[in-house]
């Protein structure tokens, strides 16, 4: 977020592990944590309602392939928006809140709740989803490739359940989804962050969407919409493959015969493979 949002004319960070080291420098170790409570309260209903959904509307479409798995992915992203919006924005403001101050001077918002009630208070349900409509464009497609991905990546490996490799094949699997959702609509993410982090300062600078990408491109050229890649990318890797691996293996022993025969009596879907 921060390199994605900094001054062009006055930049604090001259990459990634720069960033890093200044903000430990600056802000000590916590300051790398710097709105954590806003994903803490927000991804466990946002995981719930992305692969709830997806596997629905997996079931609903009636066929496991390449074109319904990108649908049904996509319909879990635009769902999640509802949740994802919100909680991102709190993040970002929160994130930028006192940067390179080791002992905040000012400080607007005490976390995450009290950013989005005060947010609320300000500009009502509007303030609120600022951002929304960046962050439907960027996830409704992100989530379709997720899960497209995970499913070609799975289906090459061949990722059975009695492979003594799975687990490797599924953390491995799920870290080259998260780099594919990425990569897929990154430039979107950096113009959701502009959006959502304009006017913490007092001054509002962009109109819209459209004005945003206009003007980004304006001052600081095409690099602008891959701003922060690198850090994206670092943490997109462990952090999908951990949360797909998690998901497949707690389904697969709640799907194992035994569990289908006291919770599932009536016919079940059959599956190319064991997953």
């Amino acid at each position: 977020v921060r390199l994605q949002v900094q001054n062009v004319e006055k930049p604090l960070y001259r990459g990634t592990f720069h960033c890093f080291q200044s903000i430990i420098k600056q802000e000590s170790a916590f300051g790398l944590y710097k709105g954590i409570g806003s994903p803490m309260m927000g991804l466990t209903f946002i995981n719930a309602l992305v692969f709830g959904v997806q596997g629905n509307t997996l079931r609903a479409l009636g066929k496991d392939t390449p074109l319904n798995q990108f649908l049904a992915g996509s319909a879990a992203g635009a769902i999640q928006c509802i949740i994802c919006c919100p909680m991102e924005l709190a993040k970002t403001r929160m994130q930028l809140q006192g940067t390179g101050e080791y002992k905040l001077k000012k400080k607007n918002y005490k976390n995450s709740l009290d950013c989005l009630i005060k947010i609320y208070r300000k500009e009502g349900l509007r303030g609120i989803n600022r951002g929304m409509v960046s962050t439907f464009i960027r996830e409704t497609p992100s989530f379709g490739f997720y899960f497209l991905t995970y499913d070609c990546m799975t289906r090459y490996l061949g990722c059975e359940a009695e492979d003594s490799y799975v687990i490797p094949k599924l953390l491995f699997s799920g870290g080259m989804s998260g780099i594919v959702s990425w990569l897929s609509t990154y430039p979107m993410d950096v113009i959701k962050s502009r959006l959502q982090a304009d006017g913490v300062g007092g001054v509002t600078q962009y109109k819209g969407i459209l004005d945003c990408v206009r003007k980004s491109y304006h001052d600081e050229g095409w690099r602008v919409f891959t701003r922060g890649l690198t850090s994206t990318l670092l943490r997109a890797f462990p952090v999908n493959a951990a949360t797909f691996a998690t998901v497949t293996v707690f389904l697969m022993y709640m799907r194992s015969e035994d569990n289908l025969r006291e919770c599932e009596p009536g016919p079940v879907i059959q599956q190319p493979s064991s997953l």
